[in-house]
């Protein structure tokens, strides 16, 4: 069963050090929580377990200082280590029920939605909230199976009661849509990592999905 028992996160940034094209991305996820971000994920998909903790700590650092949760994507060793609000789970990590029985008993779960048939499994059952990847195809994570489109979306929050996360290639124009379609949070990367105002891009957007 799921143990976070709200989901008052409507902003997600999910950040890597390469998404902020050579500037410090601990800068990028400060701006951005002034800006408006409400939930940060750090994702390092190609460093050592070693950078990814040292990354994490200094990270978690900011987001503490703001009250900020930090979510790590996919690595247990990592998300432990540093105490994280909770972990992201996709289709070939760990799965939710086995942290749940384990060493994630009290900490967020996140889980990637890629089939429909997914949301009838028992690890949907005890994720806290559900990513919805992608809704539109993009440049930043290119292993995905499903582009759901906001049809596909409408679809998943008829079938189920989870928080949704929606992420993927979300932006100022159409993070209203995506909103309106049934998601209960945006995700984005490029659109906070790769502007020239990082907090003014969160802004945007926070503000944007509160219309």
């Amino acid at each position: 069963m799921n143990v976070i028992q709200s989901f008052p996160y409507q902003l997600y940034l999910v950040i890597s050090e390469a998404d902020c094209k050579g500037r410090n991305f601990l800068d990028v996820a400060e701006q951005s929580i002034l800006g408006g971000v409400d939930i940060i994920q750090l994702r390092e998909k190609n460093t050592s377990d070693q950078d990814f903790l040292e990354k994490s700590i200094r990270l978690k650092e900011i987001t503490d200082k703001y009250g900020i949760p930090l979510i790590i994507n996919d690595n247990i060793f990592v998300a432990k280590e540093v105490d994280a609000f909770g972990v992201h789970l996709g289709n070939n990590d760990v799965q939710p029920t086995v942290l749940r029985e384990n060493l994630f008993q009290n900490k967020m779960i996140g889980y990637s939605i890629e089939y429909l048939e997914q949301l009838e499994n028992k690890e949907t059952i005890v994720s806290d909230y559900l990513g919805i990847s992608p809704v539109f195809r993009t440049d930043t994570k290119t292993d995905t199976v499903t582009e759901w489109g906001l049809e596909g979306l409408m679809k998943i929050r008829k079938l189920t009661d989870k928080p949704l996360v929606a992420i993927g290639n979300i932006h100022l124009k159409n993070a209203k849509a995506v909103m309106d379609a049934g998601a209960d949070c945006i995700a984005v990367v490029s659109e906070i990592c790769s502007a020239e105002n990082p907090q003014k891009a969160a802004f945007n957007l926070k503000n944007e999905i509160n219309k």
